[in-house]
């Protein structure tokens, strides 16, 4: 008699989740089906707007309803249709039988409850445990997902972790209850590579231990190659390819999909530029920040940190200097102190001679324009109330350009940066995240200055439309002559774009040098370590992907 076969941990049947009425598209998912056995795990890929994360929504019953809501098809989690459930069967669902590890913990976690006070509420809602059993049981699951000093982080607010910490409380958090299905919604996007191969050898382990299945969501085929059984690949709602990963990565079928993987950039940088006839444009001297903070992991004592300690590096005319290293490493706080949006304890910055950090309020306002920034979060850094084309011309207004000359130059720029000019009216939330970028990228080009500092620009981006940026990054420093000073923690991005490289530990330059010769033969034992840590580092697209491109 044959055995029957064992009952999956997720079972999506041709799945339909609709849109309100003026979408681009009547559903988000049009007709989705898959499954995820237990001990496996499953990436589901896909750019911005292909429907992942509304997938996620469906499954734990989270979707913003009635405005979005599942319109057709049927979920089984271990056998059960979650769509049969009542609130209540689902509440007890959550947690028990199904848990998600969201994509950002300090969203998610709250802000006012301890780390341990939050994972104990589980076991409150689900479980007939003693205080103290509970309490015993969390500071298991901290040591599992190893948490340094699980006593002393059972008593931690979510501010006083680090990023890859909270986001070890948010998988003990979900494992707490040995669920048979998780679902990671893009867990590792935000964290440096080491962070980030932590927490997929984390979650693999934990899951093999659990028997569980996963549903693992991401844009990064790094990921992809490093932790996947299974790969679902969907576009604009609709699955374009599904197989075993080895088969997806290395041969993949659908036009899509090979577009896809032909975006990833390549591990191998291009042969060096010599800029050594190239005169220096930026030049940082002895640069030192301290900051004041909470002493050890919460004693509430205070001391200094030093976030950049004597730090020294030249950018030539038309080159590319990147800076990498882990989160706390001193990146951001170099690209602050070089734009004067932070001050710093000592040192000098000299833009073509000029000592920016000597500048009184006023020599700056106009040294400015030869220096400017392109942030992480367009979003953040963009005025929801103003129309892109004054976002745009503001800088040139506020430097004395007449305001009509100002507004034509914006269309125009828009132009260069590929977005069209009947754009200029709209309003940042009418954009992509890719296109909000292009628009920070337009503003910035809009004072015609010497040198860019760009902080993470591509970092939260699909990897289609990363490619997309760091084409048009490359190509505008090429057309304009432009010095790049790019802060990336991401080494795919800087093997691509940067020439040279300096690489950051704890506010000190390690290692500097020619990116190819970095990559190809690094000498510190932290670049080694780096590099070694990047996911699916063994992995190369395929040829026939990057020719499809």
């Amino acid at each position: 008699m044959t055995e029957a076969a064992p009952t999956p941990a997720l079972k999506i049947e041709n799945l339909r989740i609709a849109l309100p009425k003026g979408s681009d598209r009547p559903f988000a998912l049009d007709g989705l089906s898959l499954e995820v056995k237990r001990g496996e795990v499953v990436c589901l890929v896909g750019e911005s707007g292909s429907g992942k994360s509304l997938t996620a929504g469906a499954i734990m019953r989270l979707l913003p309803e009635p405005h979005v809501h599942v319109a057709g098809g049927a979920i089984f989690v271990q056998g059960e249709d979650i769509l049969a459930k009542s609130d209540k069967e689902m509440k007890a669902m959550r947690g028990e039988r199904v848990s998600m590890i969201f994509q950002e913990p300090m969203t998610a976690l709250n802000p006012q409850k301890t780390v341990g006070w939050q994972i104990d509420e589980v076991l409150r809602l689900h479980t007939d445990l003693s205080r103290a059993g509970r309490k015993a049981r969390v500071i298991e699951m901290l040591e599992r997902v190893h948490i340094p000093d699980p006593a002393s982080a059972y008593h931690a607010y979510p501010h006083q972790v680090s990023g890859g910490q909270r986001q070890r409380v948010m998988i003990a958090m979900a494992l707490c209850l040995s669920p048979g299905l998780i679902i990671a919604d893009e867990p590792t996007t935000a964290l440096d590579v080491t962070t980030q191969l932590q927490i997929l050898k984390l979650i693999r382990e934990l899951q093999e231990q659990e028997g569980a299945g996963v549903l693992f969501i991401t844009h990064d085929f790094g990921v992809v190659a490093q932790i996947a059984d299974h790969v679902v690949v969907l576009k604009q709602g609709e699955m374009v390819e599904s197989g075993p990963a080895s088969q997806v990565l290395n041969a993949p079928q659908h036009p899509y999909t090979q577009a896809l993987i032909a975006s990833v950039p390549s591990l191998t940088p291009p042969p060096a530029k010599c800029f050594d006839a190239a005169p220096v444009v930026l030049k940082g001297t002895g640069l030192t920040k301290t900051f004041a903070a909470r002493g050890g992991l919460f004693s509430g004592r205070r001391k200094s940190v030093t976030a950049v300690d004597n730090l020294t590096f030249e950018l030539r005319r038309g080159e590319t200097l990147g800076v990498v290293g882990e989160s706390g490493s001193g990146k951001t706080t170099v690209s602050r102190i070089v734009t004067r949006l932070l001050e710093a304890d000592s040192g000098a910055v000299e833009l073509d001679g000029t000592d920016l950090l000597a500048c009184s309020p006023r020599e700056m306002r106009a040294m400015r324009k030869h220096i400017q920034m392109v942030f992480q979060d367009p979003m953040a850094s963009l005025n929801p109330r103003k129309r892109v084309v004054d976002l745009i011309a503001q800088g040139p207004i506020v430097h004395g350009e007449n305001r009509k000359k100002a507004r034509a130059q914006a269309r125009e720029l828009l132009e260069l940066v590929e977005l069209s000019p009947a754009a200029a009216n709209r309003f940042p939330h009418e954009f992509s995240g890719g296109q909000r970028q292009r628009i920070g990228i337009a503003r910035a080009l809009a004072l015609r200055p010497k040198v860019i500092v760009a902080d993470e620009p591509v970092s939260a981006l699909d990897v289609s439309v990363q490619a997309q940026v760091l084409r048009l990054l490359a190509d505008l420093r090429d057309q304009m002559n432009l010095s790049l000073l790019f802060v990336t923690h991401d080494l795919r991005v800087a093997a691509q774009l940067c020439d040279r490289i300096i690489v950051m530990q704890h506010g000190e330059i390690v290692e500097a040098g020619e990116t190819a010769a970095i990559f190809a033969d690094p000498q510190h034992e932290y670049t080694r370590n780096l590099l070694s840590s990047i996911p699916g580092r063994d992995w190369t697209p395929p040829k026939s992907a990057t020719n499809a491109a």
